[in-house]
Protein backbone atom coordinates (compact mmCIF):
# COMPACT_ATOMS: atom_id res chain seq x y z
CA UNK A 1 0.00 0.00 0.00
CA UNK A 2 2.44 2.62 1.34
CA UNK A 3 4.84 3.05 -2.03
CA UNK A 4 8.71 3.42 -2.08
CA UNK A 5 8.29 3.06 2.08
CA UNK A 6 8.23 -0.44 2.65
CA UNK A 7 5.15 -0.23 4.71
CA UNK A 8 7.44 1.93 7.25
CA UNK A 9 5.39 3.52 10.24
CA UNK A 10 6.20 6.08 12.86
CA UNK A 11 5.36 6.68 15.96
CA UNK A 12 4.84 10.17 17.54
CA UNK A 13 8.36 11.14 18.90
CA UNK A 14 9.83 7.66 17.73
CA UNK A 15 12.76 8.33 15.27
CA UNK A 16 12.26 8.75 12.11
CA UNK A 17 12.86 5.71 9.42
CA UNK A 18 16.54 4.97 8.52
CA UNK A 19 15.98 6.52 4.99
CA UNK A 20 14.76 9.85 6.09
CA UNK A 21 17.57 9.73 9.04
CA UNK A 22 19.99 9.29 6.30
CA UNK A 23 19.69 12.87 5.76
CA UNK A 24 19.92 14.06 2.27
CA UNK A 25 22.84 12.64 0.81
CA UNK A 26 22.03 9.24 1.65
CA UNK A 27 18.04 9.30 0.90
CA UNK A 28 17.81 7.67 -2.45
CA UNK A 29 16.58 10.28 -5.00
CA UNK A 30 13.03 10.40 -6.03
CA UNK A 31 12.82 9.62 -10.11
CA UNK A 32 11.53 13.24 -11.78
CA UNK A 33 8.70 12.68 -13.31
CA UNK A 34 7.77 13.22 -17.19
CA UNK A 35 5.33 13.12 -19.88
CA UNK A 36 6.25 9.64 -20.17
CA UNK A 37 5.27 7.84 -17.22
CA UNK A 38 1.65 6.93 -16.37
CA UNK A 39 0.02 9.39 -13.31
CA UNK A 40 -2.55 8.62 -11.97
CA UNK A 41 -4.58 7.57 -8.66
CA UNK A 42 -5.23 4.45 -8.70
CA UNK A 43 -2.73 2.15 -7.04
CA UNK A 44 -4.24 -1.51 -7.34
CA UNK A 45 -7.93 -1.99 -8.48
CA UNK A 46 -8.73 -5.03 -6.60
CA UNK A 47 -7.18 -3.94 -3.64
CA UNK A 48 -10.24 -3.41 -0.69
CA UNK A 49 -10.39 0.22 0.58
CA UNK A 50 -10.20 0.09 4.68
CA UNK A 51 -10.92 2.57 7.06
CA UNK A 52 -8.54 2.09 9.57
CA UNK A 53 -7.64 3.59 12.77
CA UNK A 54 -5.24 6.25 10.85
CA UNK A 55 -8.03 6.89 8.20
CA UNK A 56 -10.57 7.71 10.98
CA UNK A 57 -8.50 9.92 12.68
CA UNK A 58 -7.80 12.04 9.45
CA UNK A 59 -11.33 12.07 8.56
CA UNK A 60 -12.59 13.43 12.25
CA UNK A 61 -9.68 16.02 12.07
CA UNK A 62 -10.49 17.17 8.57
CA UNK A 63 -14.07 17.06 9.54
CA UNK A 64 -13.47 19.55 12.53
CA UNK A 65 -11.10 22.03 11.16
CA UNK A 66 -14.15 22.51 8.15
CA UNK A 67 -16.41 23.32 11.13
CA UNK A 68 -13.55 26.21 12.11
CA UNK A 69 -13.62 27.29 8.66
CA UNK A 70 -17.53 27.67 7.88
CA UNK A 71 -18.23 28.61 11.77
CA UNK A 72 -15.48 32.18 10.99
CA UNK A 73 -17.33 33.01 8.58
CA UNK A 74 -20.67 33.83 10.35
CA UNK A 75 -18.14 34.52 13.87
CA UNK A 76 -17.03 37.52 12.05
CA UNK A 77 -20.28 38.71 11.41
CA UNK A 78 -21.67 38.52 14.77
CA UNK A 79 -18.37 39.91 16.02
CA UNK A 80 -18.53 42.68 14.30
CA UNK A 81 -22.26 43.46 15.79
CA UNK A 82 -19.72 43.52 19.74
CA UNK A 83 -17.07 45.63 18.46
CA UNK A 84 -19.19 47.41 16.29
CA UNK A 85 -16.18 47.58 12.98
CA UNK A 86 -16.66 48.69 10.27
CA UNK A 87 -16.91 46.59 6.79
CA UNK A 88 -13.65 47.18 5.63
CA UNK A 89 -12.10 45.49 8.81
CA UNK A 90 -14.32 42.93 8.38
CA UNK A 91 -13.18 41.92 5.16
CA UNK A 92 -9.39 41.89 6.98
CA UNK A 93 -10.41 39.17 8.88
CA UNK A 94 -10.92 37.06 5.80
CA UNK A 95 -8.07 38.07 4.04
CA UNK A 96 -5.89 37.66 7.02
CA UNK A 97 -7.26 33.65 7.35
CA UNK A 98 -6.82 33.29 3.94
CA UNK A 99 -2.83 35.12 4.45
CA UNK A 100 -2.53 32.47 7.28
CA UNK A 101 -3.29 29.63 4.89
CA UNK A 102 -0.93 31.10 2.04
CA UNK A 103 1.58 30.91 4.64
CA UNK A 104 1.63 27.36 4.50
CA UNK A 105 2.67 26.92 1.37
CA UNK A 106 5.52 28.67 1.93
CA UNK A 107 6.77 26.84 5.60
CA UNK A 108 5.03 23.19 5.13
CA UNK A 109 8.10 21.75 3.27
CA UNK A 110 10.65 22.41 5.56
CA UNK A 111 8.02 21.61 8.98
CA UNK A 112 7.66 18.16 7.02
CA UNK A 113 11.12 17.50 7.10
CA UNK A 114 11.78 18.75 10.32
CA UNK A 115 8.92 17.08 12.35
CA UNK A 116 7.56 13.88 12.29
CA UNK A 117 3.56 13.23 10.44
CA UNK A 118 2.29 12.96 13.98
CA UNK A 119 4.54 15.92 15.80
CA UNK A 120 2.88 18.02 12.92
CA UNK A 121 -0.77 16.55 12.92
CA UNK A 122 -1.01 17.40 17.21
CA UNK A 123 0.98 20.44 17.27
CA UNK A 124 -1.56 22.45 14.46
CA UNK A 125 -4.01 20.73 16.33
CA UNK A 126 -2.99 22.50 19.57
CA UNK A 127 -2.05 25.66 17.59
CA UNK A 128 -5.42 25.96 15.71
CA UNK A 129 -7.36 25.46 19.13
CA UNK A 130 -5.18 27.89 20.86
CA UNK A 131 -6.01 30.48 18.11
CA UNK A 132 -9.75 29.80 18.30
CA UNK A 133 -9.65 30.44 22.01
CA UNK A 134 -7.92 33.40 21.68
CA UNK A 135 -10.39 34.93 18.70
CA UNK A 136 -13.73 34.19 21.22
CA UNK A 137 -12.01 34.96 24.36
CA UNK A 138 -10.77 38.61 23.62
CA UNK A 139 -12.98 41.65 23.00
CA UNK A 140 -10.09 43.49 20.75
CA UNK A 141 -9.74 43.94 17.17
CA UNK A 142 -5.97 43.62 17.28
CA UNK A 143 -6.07 40.13 19.33
CA UNK A 144 -9.06 38.24 17.56
CA UNK A 145 -7.44 39.01 14.87
CA UNK A 146 -3.93 37.67 16.06
CA UNK A 147 -6.21 34.38 17.03
CA UNK A 148 -7.71 34.43 13.32
CA UNK A 149 -4.43 34.37 11.58
CA UNK A 150 -3.09 31.66 13.97
CA UNK A 151 -6.31 29.66 13.33
CA UNK A 152 -5.87 30.15 9.37
CA UNK A 153 -2.20 29.14 9.88
CA UNK A 154 -2.18 26.26 11.92
CA UNK A 155 -5.98 24.88 10.64
CA UNK A 156 -4.37 24.91 7.27
CA UNK A 157 -1.36 22.94 8.06
CA UNK A 158 -3.51 20.35 10.01
CA UNK A 159 -5.74 20.06 6.99
CA UNK A 160 -2.56 19.42 4.91
CA UNK A 161 -1.16 17.05 7.09
CA UNK A 162 -4.01 14.92 7.19
CA UNK A 163 -4.30 14.69 3.10
CA UNK A 164 -0.90 13.75 3.39
CA UNK A 165 -1.48 11.13 5.36
CA UNK A 166 -4.63 9.99 3.64
CA UNK A 167 -2.35 10.04 0.63
CA UNK A 168 0.39 8.28 1.66
CA UNK A 169 -1.78 5.78 3.10
CA UNK A 170 -4.11 4.90 0.23
CA UNK A 171 -2.10 5.31 -2.74
CA UNK A 172 -3.91 4.90 -5.28
CA UNK A 173 -7.22 5.15 -3.89
CA UNK A 174 -6.75 8.82 -2.62
CA UNK A 175 -9.14 10.00 -4.66
CA UNK A 176 -11.78 8.11 -2.36
CA UNK A 177 -10.34 8.84 0.55
CA UNK A 178 -9.93 12.57 0.13
CA UNK A 179 -13.52 12.25 -1.35
CA UNK A 180 -14.73 10.71 1.73
CA UNK A 181 -12.52 12.71 3.84
CA UNK A 182 -14.89 15.95 2.75
CA UNK A 183 -17.77 14.39 3.20
CA UNK A 184 -17.57 15.22 6.76
CA UNK A 185 -16.21 18.89 6.03
CA UNK A 186 -19.32 19.15 3.74
CA UNK A 187 -21.70 18.27 6.41
CA UNK A 188 -19.51 20.85 8.78
CA UNK A 189 -20.41 23.92 6.05
CA UNK A 190 -24.35 23.20 7.03
CA UNK A 191 -23.83 22.42 10.56
CA UNK A 192 -21.76 25.30 11.61
CA UNK A 193 -23.74 28.39 10.79
CA UNK A 194 -27.09 26.99 11.71
CA UNK A 195 -25.24 26.33 15.70
CA UNK A 196 -24.31 29.23 15.42
CA UNK A 197 -27.05 31.21 14.75
CA UNK A 198 -29.06 28.83 16.98
CA UNK A 199 -26.85 29.38 20.57
CA UNK A 200 -26.47 33.70 19.94
CA UNK A 201 -30.04 33.16 20.63
CA UNK A 202 -29.27 31.35 24.63
CA UNK A 203 -27.29 32.54 27.42
CA UNK A 204 -24.58 30.14 26.32
CA UNK A 205 -24.06 32.19 23.05
CA UNK A 206 -21.85 31.47 19.78
CA UNK A 207 -18.92 31.09 21.58
CA UNK A 208 -19.67 27.97 22.86
CA UNK A 209 -19.92 26.51 19.23
CA UNK A 210 -16.72 27.57 18.44
CA UNK A 211 -15.38 25.36 20.90
CA UNK A 212 -16.86 21.74 19.81
CA UNK A 213 -13.68 21.10 17.74
CA UNK A 214 -11.29 21.81 19.98
CA UNK A 215 -13.08 19.24 22.42
CA UNK A 216 -13.08 16.84 19.34
CA UNK A 217 -9.78 17.20 18.46
CA UNK A 218 -9.08 16.45 22.29
CA UNK A 219 -10.74 13.13 22.30
CA UNK A 220 -9.03 12.43 18.84
CA UNK A 221 -5.53 12.68 21.11
CA UNK A 222 -6.36 11.09 23.89
CA UNK A 223 -7.38 8.08 21.66
CA UNK A 224 -5.05 7.82 18.75
CA UNK A 225 -1.70 9.54 20.37
CA UNK A 226 0.04 6.21 19.82
CA UNK A 227 -1.28 5.40 16.77
CA UNK A 228 1.34 4.86 13.91
CA UNK A 229 0.90 6.79 11.26
CA UNK A 230 2.19 6.43 7.58
CA UNK A 231 5.57 8.18 7.37
CA UNK A 232 6.58 10.45 4.57
CA UNK A 233 8.34 8.78 1.40
CA UNK A 234 11.89 7.70 1.43
CA UNK A 235 12.59 11.05 -0.95
CA UNK A 236 10.92 13.15 2.27
CA UNK A 237 13.85 15.77 1.85
CA UNK A 238 14.06 16.06 -2.01
CA UNK A 239 11.75 19.23 -2.34
CA UNK A 240 14.53 21.23 -2.21
CA UNK A 241 16.16 20.00 -4.84
CA UNK A 242 14.12 18.15 -6.84
CA UNK A 243 11.40 20.37 -8.98
CA UNK A 244 7.86 19.40 -9.10
CA UNK A 245 6.52 18.72 -13.14
CA UNK A 246 5.05 20.91 -14.53
CA UNK A 247 1.69 18.70 -14.65
CA UNK A 248 1.78 19.62 -10.90
CA UNK A 249 2.09 22.78 -10.87
CA UNK A 250 -0.93 22.92 -13.58
CA UNK A 251 -3.04 20.10 -11.38
CA UNK A 252 -2.44 22.57 -8.37
CA UNK A 253 -3.23 25.77 -10.25
CA UNK A 254 -6.62 23.66 -11.12
CA UNK A 255 -6.98 22.97 -7.08
CA UNK A 256 -6.85 26.99 -6.97
CA UNK A 257 -8.99 27.92 -9.22
CA UNK A 258 -11.62 25.26 -8.03
CA UNK A 259 -11.45 26.78 -4.65
CA UNK A 260 -11.34 30.74 -5.79
CA UNK A 261 -15.26 29.43 -7.82
CA UNK A 262 -16.54 28.04 -4.33
CA UNK A 263 -15.65 31.51 -2.29
CA UNK A 264 -16.65 33.91 -4.52
CA UNK A 265 -20.32 32.29 -4.64
CA UNK A 266 -19.78 31.81 -0.39
CA UNK A 267 -19.02 35.78 0.03
CA UNK A 268 -21.29 37.25 -2.76
CA UNK A 269 -24.12 34.53 -3.36
CA UNK A 270 -26.32 36.12 -1.13
CA UNK A 271 -25.88 39.89 -2.54
CA UNK A 272 -26.69 37.97 -5.94
CA UNK A 273 -30.01 36.45 -4.59
CA UNK A 274 -31.09 39.68 -3.27
CA UNK A 275 -30.94 41.11 -6.82
CA UNK A 276 -34.32 38.06 -7.60
CA UNK A 277 -36.22 40.01 -5.28
CA UNK A 278 -35.83 38.11 -2.15
CA UNK A 279 -34.78 39.93 1.54
CA UNK A 280 -31.38 39.87 2.70
CA UNK A 281 -32.39 37.46 5.17
CA UNK A 282 -33.96 35.32 3.02
CA UNK A 283 -31.04 35.32 0.67
CA UNK A 284 -28.70 34.49 3.88
CA UNK A 285 -30.63 31.66 4.45
CA UNK A 286 -31.25 30.47 1.22
CA UNK A 287 -27.50 29.87 1.14
CA UNK A 288 -27.78 27.14 2.73
CA UNK A 289 -29.05 25.71 -0.97
CA UNK A 290 -25.44 26.02 -2.06
CA UNK A 291 -23.61 23.85 1.19
CA UNK A 292 -26.69 21.36 0.61
CA UNK A 293 -25.57 20.75 -2.53
CA UNK A 294 -21.99 20.41 -1.85
CA UNK A 295 -22.89 17.66 0.90
CA UNK A 296 -25.20 15.90 -1.67
CA UNK A 297 -22.04 15.75 -4.70
CA UNK A 298 -19.45 14.71 -2.01
CA UNK A 299 -21.49 11.58 -1.29
CA UNK A 300 -22.23 10.94 -4.66
CA UNK A 301 -18.81 10.91 -5.01
CA UNK A 302 -17.94 9.22 -2.30
CA UNK A 303 -19.94 6.20 -3.69
CA UNK A 304 -18.88 6.54 -7.36
CA UNK A 305 -14.76 6.51 -5.75
CA UNK A 306 -15.82 3.34 -5.02
CA UNK A 307 -13.88 1.75 -8.30
CA UNK A 308 -10.99 3.11 -8.94
CA UNK A 309 -10.56 5.17 -12.33
CA UNK A 310 -13.06 7.51 -11.78
CA UNK A 311 -11.36 10.39 -11.40
CA UNK A 312 -10.60 12.36 -14.27
CA UNK A 313 -14.14 11.75 -15.41
CA UNK A 314 -15.71 12.82 -12.25
CA UNK A 315 -14.01 16.20 -12.47
CA UNK A 316 -15.05 16.76 -15.85
CA UNK A 317 -18.61 16.07 -14.72
CA UNK A 318 -18.28 18.21 -11.73
CA UNK A 319 -16.72 21.03 -13.96
CA UNK A 320 -20.16 20.68 -16.17
CA UNK A 321 -23.05 20.36 -13.44
CA UNK A 322 -20.44 23.48 -11.68
CA UNK A 323 -20.83 25.34 -15.31
CA UNK A 324 -24.70 24.60 -15.34
CA UNK A 325 -25.84 25.38 -12.20
CA UNK A 326 -23.66 28.21 -12.49
CA UNK A 327 -25.26 29.83 -15.23
CA UNK A 328 -28.81 29.30 -14.21
CA UNK A 329 -27.97 30.77 -10.59
CA UNK A 330 -26.08 33.84 -12.54
CA UNK A 331 -29.11 34.42 -15.15
CA UNK A 332 -32.36 33.44 -13.28
CA UNK A 333 -34.26 36.41 -12.48
CA UNK A 334 -36.97 34.25 -10.14
CA UNK A 335 -36.06 33.10 -6.53
CA UNK A 336 -36.87 29.46 -7.42
CA UNK A 337 -34.76 29.50 -10.27
CA UNK A 338 -31.52 30.77 -8.89
CA UNK A 339 -31.86 28.85 -5.53
CA UNK A 340 -31.92 25.70 -8.01
CA UNK A 341 -28.81 26.83 -9.87
CA UNK A 342 -27.10 27.72 -6.46
CA UNK A 343 -27.89 23.92 -5.63
CA UNK A 344 -26.76 22.37 -8.62
CA UNK A 345 -23.76 24.72 -8.53
CA UNK A 346 -22.69 23.40 -5.41
CA UNK A 347 -23.26 19.86 -6.06
CA UNK A 348 -20.53 20.10 -9.15
CA UNK A 349 -18.46 22.15 -7.09
CA UNK A 350 -18.11 19.87 -4.14
CA UNK A 351 -15.50 18.01 -5.51
CA UNK A 352 -13.48 20.12 -7.51
CA UNK A 353 -11.13 20.44 -4.45
CA UNK A 354 -10.82 16.73 -3.48
CA UNK A 355 -10.81 15.24 -6.88
CA UNK A 356 -8.11 17.74 -8.13
CA UNK A 357 -5.79 17.47 -4.91
CA UNK A 358 -5.80 13.51 -5.76
CA UNK A 359 -4.59 14.10 -9.14
CA UNK A 360 -2.27 16.76 -7.91
CA UNK A 361 -0.55 14.37 -5.51
CA UNK A 362 -0.53 11.43 -7.72
CA UNK A 363 2.06 13.53 -9.98
CA UNK A 364 4.51 13.68 -7.15
CA UNK A 365 4.01 10.62 -4.90
CA UNK A 366 7.75 11.13 -3.41
CA UNK A 367 7.44 14.84 -3.19
CA UNK A 368 4.23 14.97 -1.75
CA UNK A 369 4.68 17.80 1.05
CA UNK A 370 5.80 19.83 -1.87
CA UNK A 371 3.27 19.54 -3.98
CA UNK A 372 0.60 19.97 -1.01
CA UNK A 373 3.06 23.50 0.02
CA UNK A 374 2.06 24.51 -3.78
CA UNK A 375 -1.68 23.72 -3.72
CA UNK A 376 -1.96 25.68 -0.28
CA UNK A 377 0.13 28.49 -1.90
CA UNK A 378 -1.63 29.16 -4.88
CA UNK A 379 -4.84 28.41 -3.19
CA UNK A 380 -4.79 30.85 -0.77
CA UNK A 381 -3.12 33.34 -2.85
CA UNK A 382 -6.50 33.28 -5.26
CA UNK A 383 -8.91 33.02 -2.21
CA UNK A 384 -7.82 36.37 -1.29
CA UNK A 385 -7.67 37.86 -4.58
CA UNK A 386 -10.39 36.51 -6.14
CA UNK A 387 -13.49 38.01 -3.93
CA UNK A 388 -11.65 40.85 -3.92
CA UNK A 389 -11.58 41.72 -7.73
CA UNK A 390 -15.28 40.37 -7.67
CA UNK A 391 -15.96 43.26 -4.79
CA UNK A 392 -14.00 45.71 -6.82
CA UNK A 393 -15.58 45.29 -9.67
CA UNK A 394 -19.18 45.36 -8.52
CA UNK A 395 -18.09 49.03 -7.04
CA UNK A 396 -17.51 49.92 -10.88
CA UNK A 397 -19.95 47.77 -12.99
CA UNK A 398 -22.51 45.79 -10.99
CA UNK A 399 -22.59 42.84 -9.39
CA UNK A 400 -24.29 40.97 -11.67
CA UNK A 401 -21.71 42.11 -14.18
CA UNK A 402 -18.55 41.38 -12.00
CA UNK A 403 -19.99 37.87 -11.23
CA UNK A 404 -18.94 36.92 -14.93
CA UNK A 405 -15.56 36.35 -13.21
CA UNK A 406 -16.70 32.55 -11.00
CA UNK A 407 -17.70 32.10 -15.24
CA UNK A 408 -13.39 32.97 -16.05
CA UNK A 409 -12.26 30.78 -13.06
CA UNK A 410 -14.16 27.67 -14.30
CA UNK A 411 -13.56 28.71 -17.94
CA UNK A 412 -9.56 27.84 -16.34
CA UNK A 413 -10.52 25.06 -14.55
CA UNK A 414 -11.15 23.65 -18.02
CA UNK A 415 -8.47 24.91 -19.67
CA UNK A 416 -5.82 23.70 -16.80
CA UNK A 417 -7.38 19.91 -16.50
CA UNK A 418 -6.89 20.21 -20.61
CA UNK A 419 -3.20 21.21 -20.23
CA UNK A 420 -2.39 18.47 -17.51
CA UNK A 421 -4.19 15.42 -19.69
CA UNK A 422 -2.32 16.78 -22.61
CA UNK A 423 0.95 15.50 -20.61
CA UNK A 424 -0.22 11.89 -19.67
CA UNK A 425 0.74 9.59 -22.11
CA UNK A 426 -1.32 8.88 -25.06
CA UNK A 427 -1.39 5.14 -24.68
CA UNK A 428 -2.90 5.18 -20.95
CA UNK A 429 -6.10 6.83 -21.60
CA UNK A 430 -8.20 4.08 -20.76
CA UNK A 431 -6.75 3.63 -17.01
CA UNK A 432 -5.78 7.39 -16.07
CA UNK A 433 -5.93 6.96 -12.62
CA UNK A 434 -3.34 3.88 -11.91
CA UNK A 435 -0.01 4.73 -10.94
CA UNK A 436 3.05 3.52 -11.95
Amino acid sequence: MYRDTKHTTAHPGQAAPAADAAGPSQAPAPPAWSPHQEWATGDSRSEAFRRDPATVLCYTAVAAYAFWLYAFGPAFALLRAELHFSYTILGVYSAVWSLGAALVGVSLATLARRLSRAALLWCSAAAATAGTALFATAHTVALTLLGDALVGFAGTTLLTCTQAILSDRHGGRRDRALTEANVGAAACAVLAPLLLGLLQGTAAGWRVAMSLPALVLAGLYLHYRHQPLPAAPAGRSAPSRAPLPLVCWLLAALVAAGMAVEFCVVYFGAELLTATGLRTAQAATAMSGFYLGILAGRVGCAWLTRIAGRAVPLLWGSLAVTAAGFLLFWLAGRPVLAITGLFLCGLGVANLYPLSLALTLATAPRNGDSAQAVTQLLGGGLVITAPFLLGSLADHIGLHAAFATDLVFIGACTLLLLAALRLRPAGHSSHPDQEP
